[in-house]
């Protein structure tokens, strides 16, 4: 297992360059009552330097979610009673990702039966790019046996709960104490990209791993965990492969919210100082 110290770099741009060469991002995210979600990771996403970014989310929370942030494009999903997204949007979410070159999954969606049979259905999808958080893990761990269907390159971005249930629904032993042990192990046996969150957020991978060490005790807030999901998205689908959109992502999140808890101080940071101090953050790395 290599150790990975050196943050990767995205590559210069190009003068000529226009928002199609910076990668097409789909966030699937957000239910009534949860557009923040949706809306954090969508702008993150932006500000991570996708070149166009369209958040998909429940139909009754697509008005809330656009009014948020004039820079990204929404689109309506079928949803249930509930106001979540529903099984009957599987076909249009499945046409939206194959559209993009990266897709994150999860933020504020909440949890049911069809938003399982949306989580199954997109891990089997050839060669996807893409990025599992939140509800999304919450809706995967439901599934048996959901780790030997994946066909995409998946990034899955767990808390420590998160990993727990991820862990119970896969494997029969008992899950390691320790947390780098953890991702490493479930990364082998998975074949997935894990970013482990928490202080001294782990990444880890089949052959290497990383363990951050941007950050602050202040970025346990609400919606942090969002920003950190759609910043990954964008990364890989401005060309990094997972492992390494997950580094520079998790040292780029923490170093934001070093700066942010600068000018805040830790008590009052919120996730949307996050976002607006990466700016400063990419300037600082790239």
């Amino acid at each position: 297992m290599e150790v990975v110290e050196t943050i990767p770099k995205l590559r210069p741009r190009a003068v000529d360059g226009h928002k199609g060469d910076f990668g097409k991002v789909c966030i699937i995210a957000g239910s009534v009552g949860m557009s923040g979600a949706a809306a954090l990771a969508g702008r993150a996403a932006l500000r991570g330097g996708a070149g166009l970014v369209r958040v998909a989310t429940a139909e009754s929370a697509l008005a809330t979610v656009a009014s948020i942030e004039p820079c990204f494009t929404t689109t309506g999903l079928p949803e249930d009673a509930s106001g979540r997204i529903s099984a009957k949007a599987v076909n249009k979410i499945l046409d939206l990702a194959g559209e993009h070159d990266a897709t994150a999954f999860g933020p504020g969606i909440g949890q049911s039966r069809g938003l399982c049979s949306v989580a199954e259905a997109i891990v089997q999808q050839e060669g996807l790019r893409l990025v599992i958080d939140a509800d999304g893990l919450n809706n995967l761990s439901r599934l048996s046996g959901w780790s030997a269907k994946v066909k995409g390159r998946l990034v899955l971005t767990p808390h420590p709960g998160e990993m727990r249930r991820l862990w119970r629904g896969i494997f029969r032993e008992q899950m390691p104490e320790k947390r780098l042990e953890q991702a490493v192990e479930f990364a082998q046996r998975t074949g997935v990209v894990v970013v482990l969150k928490g202080a001294g957020t782990v990444v880890a991978g089949s052959e290497r791993v990383y363990t951050n060490c941007s950050g602050n005790a202040g970025m346990a807030t609400a919606g942090a965990g969002d920003v950190l999901t759609g910043l990954i998205t964008a990364l890989m689908g401005q060309g990094l492969d997972g492992f390494k959109a997950a580094v520079l992502g998790v040292y780029v999140h923490g170093l934001a919210g070093d700066i942010a808890a600068e000018k805040t101080g830790q008590v009052s940071l919120i996730a949307t100082d996050i976002i607006e101090c990466l700016g400063e953050a990419f300037g600082r790395v790239v």
